[in-house]
């Protein structure tokens, strides 16, 4: 059965990529999808598991060559989602958990089929803003953009076919949890595993 894209969203200090990793840890045919970044790796962060980090000039020539799926400008970096890297492991049966601002979400619409948008929502901008604080790497200056461009984010919010608030961790992982059981139970019906599994005694 092919697998599921993810696409999901939300403004920084969601939890988003927390939430990713722990479905990607729980589900075994889950994987995150690795984007292609200029920007630099921050402490801790392994090329090739949290990004691919390249340069300016292989970010350019992957452009021209047509192999992002979408790309986009955040914060003066930008990133990208490799089109041959996500078919390979759609086709190989693996889901993939896309994360991606709402600019890149808009414009895998337009091109990728069957996708599920998830919008991840902090419970206010106040919470998001400590979350951006406690993490500690970003600046003053930073938070305040990162902030400005969440409203503008949130906007687009209604958009998405689920919406989960992060105001509880645990809850929140529950939601997301149903989300892709519920996903991956009509998957069946969609790519006609059950009439490969029951097929002689179903009706045309």
């Amino acid at each position: 059965m092919k697998g599921i894209a993810y696409i999901i969203s939300a403004p920084s200090g969601a939890g988003k990529t927390t939430l990713c990793r722990m479905a990607a840890a729980h589900f075994p045919e889950i994987r995150n999808s690795v984007s292609y970044t200029t920007r630099k790796p921050r402490p801790g962060e392994v090329n090739g598991r949290d990004y691919w980090f390249i340069d300016d000039e292989t970010f350019d020539r992957m452009v021209a060559a047509g192999e992002f799926l979408e790309h986009a400008g955040v914060y003066g970096r930008r990133y990208g989602t490799s089109r041959k890297d996500l078919e390979a492991l759609l086709e190989e049966g693996f889901s993939v958990i896309l994360e991606i601002d709402v600019q890149g979400a808009a414009s895998i619409r337009k091109t990728l089929k069957g996708g599920v948008y998830i919008f991840i929502l902090p419970p206010s901008l106040k919470a998001c803003e400590q979350r951006l604080v406690d993490r500690g790497k970003d600046s003053p200056e930073d938070i305040r953009k990162r902030l400005k461009i969440a409203e503008e984010e949130i906007k687009s919010a209604p958009s998405y076919d689920y919406l989960i608030v992060n105001d509880d961790l645990g809850r929140a992982f529950e939601d997301l949890k149903a989300v892709m059981m519920a996903q991956r139970a009509a998957s069946m019906r969609m790519e006609g595993r059950l009439r490969e599994l029951f097929g002689g005694i179903l009706k045309d």
